[in-house]
């Protein structure tokens, strides 16, 4: 699992996961839950 998150940091240029999450929201891959 470690080499999957290396490998979206470097393919989205995230920070850490926090940003990855940030992605997801504004790209729309996850919706807020309700």
């Amino acid at each position: 699992a470690k080499a999957h998150v290396a490998r979206l940091f470097t393919k989205l240029d995230a920070r850490d996961r926090v940003h990855l999450v940030i992605i997801a929201y504004e790209t729309g891959l996850v919706s807020p839950p309700r």
